[in-house]
């Protein structure tokens, strides 16, 4: 099949078809082929969401479920309903933030450069010692992808968000009858007692015959079919892998550090005040006052707009590239000597006076002090080099031939591995990502046996599958399945028994027929108390109160099919004074998202929303 591809491809007709093509793209663009909304994955009246943005937003969820629930995660990404279902999500989450930002700006709220500035150097994430550390800061923004001015633009729109989601949660209030009625309900507790009536025990004593079991088996065949399952050959490449087999040198890594040596430096710090003004006559003003010899923390705490540095004489503290608005950042960094104070400057935040106050020069770090580092990064790069030259090789032998792996792992001096018959259920975990699940499933490699194309699993990370084999989904033989259709047929006729005997202790206990106990072995155990985290609270809390302390009795099937029968006893509902301001707390919680969410449902119905991408 592809030898003919290829050799059709050096045909007349062929070559007219692909000028036609190409001709398609001059005259009417990539975009018309690719869908509406070009770069965008959603538009939200004239703001776009950029494609780039909704897929790393969705690459770090993803992330995230998968480090919070593991392989069953993954088996939900196996069924592409989900997967659209969970993008479109987080794009809606995105949407909304987006709604959020237009209603902020169009209220006015603003954040300034000197609290983004503070706000980052707060953050613990950046900090070494109790201490914000430049280098910390740098590696954490480009693992995360993000540039300083790119970082400080998100933090400034999240500051202004968090104005307006203050503005929402400081507007709530309850009242002390509420948090009384609420706080008691929240805090209610129960005297129960407990019997088991265990499913296994019932289960163990049913007796079947051959056509019970017949029967069974063809009412639920279902339960006793095998998945169609396939076995799959792959070549499997990863930059982490090759890191393994790297050695650097200490002549390699000193070499480097003389290279790079201003990467190894400690930044130059300023610390600088600044006088802010929103008027650019009134800064002039300023600035003239100055040149005449007028004290500068003096001015700056009469005239300075920067409420949170004014009172400090414009103190701003010590600053580093990256961090302060450009136009601000290259007025700051030209000044060269202590007590130096710059022309008026103008940053989207209004005028700038800014005077140099203190400086502290970089200064490299010891070889030895960073030697570790240099060799881990080396190795890295290194790593990430020899992948994309041999994946270009992988990708190019596994085309050329689409019949077998071999050439292509020889290739790249990797092996070909091979599993047994698996389904998506039982599939290895380099198996269950989607893009490859999809690659299995596609005509070309499931049916046509082709190599399918190199699939990123991962950042760095690819493989090339192929299927050798496939096993179409069928019924079990019974002699096969017998042993499972015995256990299973047991268990139901095992758990009918259980709750018939539960559902007539019940009744009898609630007649006052405590006889029921003695005759069928079942006693109840101790008294305990339990709150709403109890496993049994959902059957507990939705019991009827005893009335004239005659208790009330009910049943709970637990998830192993055992029976619970429970004895309420006691109902407690008394308010703790030291709980009082976390009810209060938690009520305003809940109202302040009740709000919030109302005001985001306002929000789309008067925005213009466009989605543009979705499924994957």
């Amino acid at each position: 099949m592809m030898d003919r591809l290829r050799e059709g491809v050096n045909s007349i007709a062929v070559k007219i078809i692909l000028g036609l093509i190409i001709l398609s793209f001059i005259f009417t663009g990539v975009g018309g082929l690719v869908g509406n909304g070009g770069n965008a994955a959603a538009k939200v009246g004239n703001n776009e969401i950029p494609r780039g943005e909704f897929e790393i937003a969705y690459q770090n969820e993803r992330n995230r479920m998968q480090a919070q629930m593991g392989d069953y995660f993954a088996q939900l990404l196996a069924d592409p309903a989900y997967v659209e279902q969970f993008r479109r999500s987080v794009l809606d989450r995105m949407i909304n933030d987006a709604l959020i930002d237009q209603q902020a700006q169009s209220m006015g709220l603003r954040v300034s450069d000197a609290q983004v500035r503070s706000e980052i150097l707060a953050m613990t994430e950046f900090q070494r010692d109790g201490q914000f550390d430049q280098e910390i800061y740098q590696a954490a923004l480009r693992r995360a992808g993000f540039t300083p001015d790119s970082f400080a633009s998100y933090m400034r729109s999240q500051m202004v968000r968090d104005q307006l989601m203050a503005a929402l949660s400081t507007s709530e209030f309850s009242l002390p009858n509420e948090i009384a009625l609420q706080g008691k309900l929240f805090t209610q507790t129960r005297d129960i007692r407990t019997l088991t009536i265990g499913l296994q025990e019932f289960a163990d004593k049913v007796t079947l015959n051959e056509e019970q079991i017949q029967q069974y088996y063809e009412q639920n065949p279902e339960m006793f079919t095998r998945p169609e399952q396939v076995k799959v050959s792959y070549v499997e490449l990863s930059a982490n892998a090759l890191k393994e087999q790297i050695e650097i040198s200490d002549e390699q890594a000193e070499q480097h550090y003389q290279q790079q040596l201003d990467k190894y430096s400690s930044a130059e710090q300023r610390r600088v005040s600044h006088i802010l003004l929103s008027d650019a006559a009134a800064a002039d003003a300023v600035a003239k006052t100055l040149a005449e010899g007028a004290d500068f923390a003096e001015l700056a705490k009469e005239k300075s707009e920067d409420f949170g540095s004014a009172e400090n004489g414009g103190d701003l503290g010590f600053i580093e590239r990256g961090v302060m608005d450009p136009a601000f950042e290259d007025a700051a960094f030209a000044l060269t000597n202590v007590g130096d104070v710059s022309a008026v400057v103008e940053s989207d935040f209004g005028f700038h006076i800014i005077k140099l106050d203190e400086l502290t020069k970089a200064q490299a770090k010891p070889f030895a002090e960073v030697s570790a580092q240099i060799k881990a990064e080396l190795r890295d790069s290194q790593a990430v080099e020899q992948f994309y030259q041999l994946q270009t090789e992988l990708e190019k032998v596994a085309f050329e031939y689409p019949d077998s792996l071999d050439d292509a792992a020889n290739a790249v001096n990797l092996p070909v591995q091979t599993t047994d018959f698996i389904s998506q259920i039982d599939a290895p975990e380099v198996l269950q990502n989607p893009a490859i699940a999809a690659a299995i499933e596609s005509p070309e490699v499931k049916e046509d046996g082709l190599n399918s194309e190199a699939i990123e699993i991962a950042p760095e990370h690819i493989l090339v599958v192929r299927v050798e084999d496939v096993r179409d989904e069928t019924v079990l033989p019974l002699q096969e399945v017998q042993a499972q259709v015995v256990a299973e047929l047991s268990r139901v006729k095992g758990e009918e028994q259980a709750v018939a005997l539960a559902d007539k202790v019940v009744a009898d206990l609630n007649a006052g027929n405590d006889a029921v106990l003695a005759e069928n072995g079942l006693s109840f155990g101790e008294s305990e108390q339990i709150d709403r985290s109890s496993n049994l609270a959902m059957t507990v809390f939705a019991m009827p109160k005893p009335q004239a302390d005659k208790p009330v009795f009910a049943k709970n099937k637990a998830a192993n099919g055992d029976i619970t029968v429970i004895e309420l006893d006691a109902v407690t509902a008394e308010l703790d004074p030291a709980i009082v301001p976390q009810v209060a707390a938690q009520l305003e919680r809940v109202s302040s998202q009740q709000d919030l969410a109302s005001v985001i449902a306002v929000l789309r119905a008067n925005a213009d929303i466009e989605y543009f991408v979705v499924s994957n």
